[in-house]
């Protein structure tokens, strides 16, 4: 499981005090490998949902943090041209990417401009038509109050899309609050612009959520969702049949033909659901039900991706992990394929188009398939992560 950083991933940073929000001052402070971290968005009770953002901390959950000013080269955490690397992508596709997110972020597309153009993509706003925000009734005004926690999560989100698909228009839908009736509305109203892929970094129980999960079956649009961040477990709507269900890795550099090599990341979300019937593609004989996860990417705080967002009352180049980081990316490749989608079932029908993730565990499950990373199909990383745009 996750252990708690000394120094890896960052160096020559600026600490300061953690403020994610009244609901995730109480998270506890987890490590992986040499990183400490810690969940934005504090734990739910009832019919709602957390995010599954992590932030790079020190030992004590501070926020480890640089400012536009504070560095000569590149931020801290992988940025574009790792990410397109190690999955092999082009970057090259044209079509429209919804982000469903709680609660507002008011410097969204500011804070998204920064990003892009330190990375040297394609400015992406209102006035050019690449970027949209609206409210989960579609408006473009009368947003949701922000949440600090909640806009570091979406602001984690529009850079991992803008990552893996910068020729993409971008529209970002703020459910008015967390609970899964809102993001389920939030979630309608996205479907509603026609994008091809819609990404979901969040989720909560799966008891009563039955309620909720029409508003995730939207054919022909890609709908991916992160599994979760606790290790072994089901969370939905990631567990609805109708998604791609997006799991998580550690992703390192290798001297391999591929450059990079992956294994299980501990807090990755996986197994198998209480509530929803198995899709037709899925074919594993261990779970009746639907099995969690499809596919997966980097979502270790160890090996994080660079974030330009909200801290405290400012903003800052940040890192994060979780499967929150998987979800967007996944979507981005979505966009970038921009072929036609039947739910989840495309990275099944094209298994040799994916990295297999055979190794590394999320918790304990009787040693099955479920919660160990295996050759083919297992629960934390599905049937594996992209290898190019061909399994989407």
């Amino acid at each position: 499981m996750h252990r708690i950083l000394s120094g890896g991933l960052l160096s020559a940073a600026l600490v300061v005090g953690f403020a994610a929000g009244a609901d995730a001052q109480s998270t506890p402070v987890q490590r992986s490998g040499n990183t400490f971290h810690r969940a934005v968005c504090g734990p739910v009770v009832g019919h709602a949902a957390r995010c599954h953002a992590h932030v790079v901390t020190d030992a004590k959950g501070n926020i480890i943090a640089k400012s536009k000013s504070a560095f000569a080269a590149a931020p801290s955490g992988y940025g574009p041209s790792q990410l397109t690397s190690a999955y092999k992508i082009s970057g090259s596709g044209t079509g429209t990417i919804a982000i469903v997110d709680a609660y507002g972020y008011t410097n969204a597309e500011s804070d998204l401009g920064v990003y892009r153009a330190q990375f040297g993509l394609s400015a992406c706003t209102t006035a050019n038509g690449c970027f949209m925000k609206v409210n989960q009734s579609g408006q473009q005004s009368n947003y949701p109050r922000d949440n600090t926690g909640w806009a570091q999560e979406s602001a984690l989100d529009l850079d991992m899309v803008s990552a893996m698909c910068p020729g993409c228009k971008i529209v970002l839908v703020e459910a008015t609050t967390n609970s899964l009736a809102n993001l389920a509305a939030a979630e309608n109203t996205a479907a509603s612009f026609s994008p091809h892929a819609i990404s979901n970094s969040y989720g909560g129980g799966e008891s009563g959520s039955q309620t909720y999960e029409p508003s995730y079956n939207h054919p022909g649009i890609a709908i991916t969702v992160s599994s979760g961040d606790n290790g072994y477990g089901v969370e939905f709507p990631a567990s609805s049949p109708h998604v791609t269900a997006v799991g998580g890795t550690s992703l390192k550099t290798a001297s391999n033909s591929r450059g990079w090599s992956e294994t299980v990341w501990s807090g990755a979300g996986s197994g198998c659901s209480t509530v929803y019937a198995k899709p037709s593609w899925q074919t594993d004989s261990g779970c009746a039900n639907r099995t969690v996860a499809d596919v997966s990417a980097v979502a270790d705080p160890n090996t994080g991706v660079a974030v330009y967002g909200p801290y405290h009352h400012s903003t800052a180049w940040l890192v994060f992990g979780g499967t929150s980081v998987a979800a967007p990316l996944t979507a981005g490749v979505y966009g970038d394929n921009g072929g036609a989608v039947t739910y989840g079932s495309d990275p099944y029908a094209h298994t040799s188009a994916l990295f297999d993730v055979t190794s590394g565990s999320n918790g304990s499950c009787g040693g099955s398939y479920l919660c160990t990373g295996v050759v083919g199909y297992d629960g934390p990383t599905g049937l594996g992560t992209p290898n190019g745009t061909g399994a989407f």
